[in-house]
C-alpha cells in the first residue's frame, strides 16, 4: 500500500515556517539555488570592500563611500528582488530569475527609500541599547515583500510591516535566534551546507510572510461575508 505524504500548509508559527520552507526550497531548489548565486555576487564587491583590512588611507575612504553607494543603489534592490523569488517559490507561482531586476525598471525609488529608511530605524533601534533594535527588526521584517509583493510605498509598508507582525514578534525573534544553529551546521557539514542553511532561512522567512498574509486575508474575507446582507435582509 502506497503511503501518500500530506504536504505541509503554512503557518505563521517558528516550526510551521521553517517546515513549510524547508518543503518548499526541495520543490523549488535549482531556481532558489541559482538566485542565492545572483544575490551573493551582487553583494560581493561591497562585501569585499567592507571587511578589508587595509588602512584607513584617502583611497580606501574613496572606496567605502562607492561601496556604501553600490549597497544601497545596486544591491538593495538586488535582494528585494530575490526575497520576492523565494516569496514566489514559497506561494508555488511561476516566475523567471529575470524577475530579479525587475526593481530596476520599476518600483525602483520606493525599494531605494525602504532599505534606506529600514536601515535607519533599526540602527537607531541598536544605538539605544540594542533591545529596541531587536524589536525593531523583527517588526519590520516585511517590508521587502510588502514593497515587492504589493508594491507598497516606503512609510507604508513599514505601517503595513508593524501591523501585520503584531501578535507575530516573538516567533520572528525565535525565528531570528534559530538562525544561528542552522548556520554552524551548514558550516559544519563540510562547509557546501551552509548553501543549503541560507536558502532554508530565507524561504523559511518569507513562508511566515505568506503565512501572515493568508491569516489576514482571511479575517478580511470572514468580516466582508459578515456585512453582507442576507436575502431576506436583501428582500425587505
Amino acid at each position: 500500500m502506497e503511503i501518500i505524504k500530506e504536504e505541509r500548509k503554512p503557518e505563521a508559527t517558528i516550526t510551521g515556517s521553517y517546515g513549510y520552507g524547508w518543503q518548499q526550497m526541495w520543490k523549488h531548489f535549482l531556481y532558489l539555488f541559482l538566485v542565492l548565486i545572483i544575490v551573493g555576487i551582487a553583494e560581493s564587491p561591497a562585501s569585499i570592500v567592507r571587511d578589508s583590512d587595509a588602512e584607513n588611507s584617502p583611497g580606501m575612504i574613496v572606496l567605502q563611500i562607492l561601496a556604501a553607494v553600490y549597497w544601497l543603489l545596486v544591491f538593495s534592490v538586488v535582494k528585494y528582488g530575490g526575497n520576492l523569488m523565494y516569496l514566489r517559490a514559497i506561494r508555488n507561482e511561476k516566475f523567471e530569475i529575470s524577475e530579479m531586476f525587475d526593481g530596476f525598471k520599476k518600483n525602483y525609488i520606493n525599494i531605494i527609500l525602504a532599505n534606506l529608511l529600514t536601515f535607519a530605524i533599526i540602527g537607531l533601534g541598536f544605538v539605544l541599547l540594542i533591545v529596541p533594535g531587536i524589536i525593531l527588526a523583527c517588526r519590520l521584517a516585511f517590508v521587502s515583500y510588502l514593497v515587492m509583493d504589493k508594491n507598497m510605498e516606503p512609510v507604508t509598508a513599514i505601517e503595513k510591516s508593524w501591523e501585520m507582525t503584531k501578535g507575530h514578534g516573538w516567533q520572528i525573534f525565535g525565528m531570528g535566534l534559530l538562525v544561528i544553529p542552522i548556520v554552524i551546521g551548514g558550516l559544519l557539514c563540510f562547509i557546501v551546507g551552509i548553501v543549503f542553511s541560507i536558502i532554508w532561512i530565507s524561504a523559511a522567512f518569507a513562508s511566515m510572510y505568506h503565512a501572515v498574509d493568508l491569516e489576514e486575508k482571511k479575517l478580511n474575507d470572514e468580516f466582508v461575508d459578515g456585512n453582507k446582507p442576507t436575502p431576506s435582509e436583501g428582500q425587505s
